[in-house]
């Protein structure tokens, strides 16, 4: 069972260009990608395959993402 504070160890911070090539060189069922703004912010425009999980809500919906997969959060 993973804690919240499992989400929030140290991680690497990628550019934009790093970000873009990961997700275009995997498949997207092989990462958890996060949309953490509001969901107007996410209406107005996302990632392909988001999924919006606004910060405010993370705590309770840490259960929706596979801990096995990468996670690419913005």
């Amino acid at each position: 069972i993973m804690s919240i504070l499992d989400y929030f160890k140290p991680v690497s911070t990628w550019k934009a260009e790093k970000v873009r090539a990961f997700l275009k060189e995997k498949n997207p069922e092989d990462y958890n990608l996060v949309d953490v703004r509001t969901p107007k912010e996410y209406e107005k425009g996302h990632l392909p395959g988001a999924r919006l999980i606004p910060m405010a809500e993370i705590s309770e919906r840490l259960r929706e993402l596979d801990p096995n997969k990468p996670t690419v959060v913005y």
